[in-house]
């Protein structure tokens, strides 16, 4: 057992098995601020799969749409959802498991597994539809800039370059090391994120200019007469999803926060151990939000300030092209370049983290129904490898070929809504079914919490019906 001030281990080793916990592996927790840094990164990981493809499209879209007046929100609806992934994080560092092997534990239970456990594994098409899009707009991006046989948006040029970025989203993943990966997403996230910034200001001195007059009215807590849907919208659509909150116990554990907390065998130093790393854990994931909410706080300026002035309110790929052709319009064509090659690789950054994150989602999934046995970490781990080969590639075939899946598209917002709503209800179930007392916070974290899940299930609920509506035509 190492003490409090070796740290020998920031990041779990590869060769041991982060979700058994083996008190060989108690490591104390660090005590002061400086100790703590060293010890974040699965937020990073987080961030890498929110600074993308939910901010560059969706964030950039909602401010072309109401301009300044919901800018506000930004920062609300990414605040709120972390006090949820803080607690579903306490439960997996206090018991060692991931989210999904909780969700089979929520009730009521449906032919031997629980309800949620049926609702993610129908969440795999909702995965598949979503990356399968995000896998293409890169694809675009890239092809825009670089086109192949001519053509930059034709399906041979669009199609290699999707076949491309799977192939280098499965060799970077072939190693299934959580060491690599973390190292990758805070590069990524450093310069995507910096990149956002970067672009906002480079309005400034051109027609397109903000001012912060404009920030200072965003701020103001106003929803203008017809503009709850989009603020609802938008509070779904920002910060972290069902997926990314689910996908984040897998990274706390793996980077050894539950290991080096130990066994729970009662005793006051589990409890300071445990204590001590959710503190870490905690950190970790403010630390994230600061830098998501950074990201997409820019990608909605970038709206407001470009898109909603003109009245133009693209969607999709559109939102590249008419930002790229606006900024070689007024800051000259390298503006352009600099933007599509940013938004290439932020989409891209988006791939690679949801890979693995997926892949373990799924991998666990199907070891709930049986598939085999988690705790088996050679058998795990083979598993794993599979599913990351075999989901970029889904991906590529799916974003190549299929252009307007309406059908497909309105399932998946269904159960992806359901999905969020699910979220809420497991994981106040398993704070007060399963996570230690001794390591859960006051009255005033579990108050918040509420607010916080009651927020989410709310979306939810609001979602499901605007799908539903859709479905039927109304």
């Amino acid at each position: 057992m190492s003490n409090a001030t070796d740290y020998p281990e920031r990041t779990f080793a590869q060769d041991k098995d982060p979700y058994v916990l083996d008190p060989a592996n108690i490591q104390e927790p660090p005590t002061s601020l400086a100790g703590s840094l060293k010890f974040l990164g699965p937020g990073m990981i987080t961030s890498a799969a929110v600074v993308g493809s939910g901010e560059l499209l969706t964030a950039t879209t909602l401010g072309a749409r109401v301009g300044f007046m919901l800018f506000w929100l930004v920062f609300v609806s990414t605040f709120v959802k972390v006090w949820v992934q803080i607690e579903l994080a306490r439960w997996s560092i206090s018991t060692g498991q991931p989210a999904i092997t909780g969700y089979n534990r929520v009730p009521p239970r449906i032919a031997g597994r629980g309800w949620m456990a049926w609702l993610v594994l129908l969440m795999f098409l909702q995965f598949l539809m979503g990356q399968a899009g995000v896998i293409s707009a890169s694809a675009f991006a890239f092809s825009t800039l670089f086109p192949i046989g001519g053509d930059p948006y034709s399906l041979l040029s669009i199609g290699v370059w999707v076949g491309l970025l799977a192939a280098i989203a499965i060799g970077v993943h072939l190693t299934n090391s959580y060491a690599v990966l973390e190292n990758i997403s805070t590069v990524l996230v450093v310069l995507v994120t910096a990149f956002a910034v970067v672009v906002v200001f480079l309005l400034q001195g051109t027609p397109f200019a903000w001012t912060f007059g404009d920030v200072g009215d965003g701020l103001r807590f106003q929803i203008a007469a017809g503009a709850l849907g989009v603020a609802l919208s938008m509070f779904g659509m920002t910060g972290v999803g069902a997926g990314e909150i689910t996908a984040y116990t897998y990274w706390c554990v793996e980077k050894g926060y539950a290991a080096w907390s130990g066994p729970n065998d009662g005793s006051d130093a589990w409890r300071a151990r445990a204590r001590g790393w959710i503190r870490v854990m905690k950190m970790d994931a403010w630390v994230s939000w600061i830098v998501y909410t950074i990201s997409t706080a820019a990608f909605y300026m970038l709206g407001a300030a470009v898109l909603n002035p003109q009245g133009l309110e693209p969607e999709g790929n559109a939102v590249m092209t008419t930002i790229a052709s606006i900024f070689s319009t007024v800051v000259g064509e390298w503006g352009a370049v600099v933007f599509l090659l940013g938004a290439g690789v932020a989409l891209f950054k988006t791939i690679l983290a949801n890979v693995p994150s997926l892949g373990r989602q799924t991998a666990n999934t199907l070891s709930v129904f049986g598939a085999f046995d988690w705790t088996d970490k050679p058998v795990r781990d083979r598993w794993m490898r599979v599913i990351m080969i075999v989901l970029p590639l889904s991906w590529a075939i799916l974003g190549t070929v299929v252009r307007s899946p309406l059908q497909l598209v309105i399932i998946a917002g269904i159960l992806n809504a359901v999905f969020l709503m699910g979220l809420a209800i497991s994981t106040l179930y398993l704070q007060r079914a399963e996570t230690d007392p001794a390591v859960r916070d006051g009255m005033g974290f579990q108050a918040i919490l509420i607010v916080s899940a009651i927020a989410i299930f709310a979306v939810g609920v609001y979602s499901l019906y605007g799908e539903l509506m859709k479905a039927i035509g109304g």
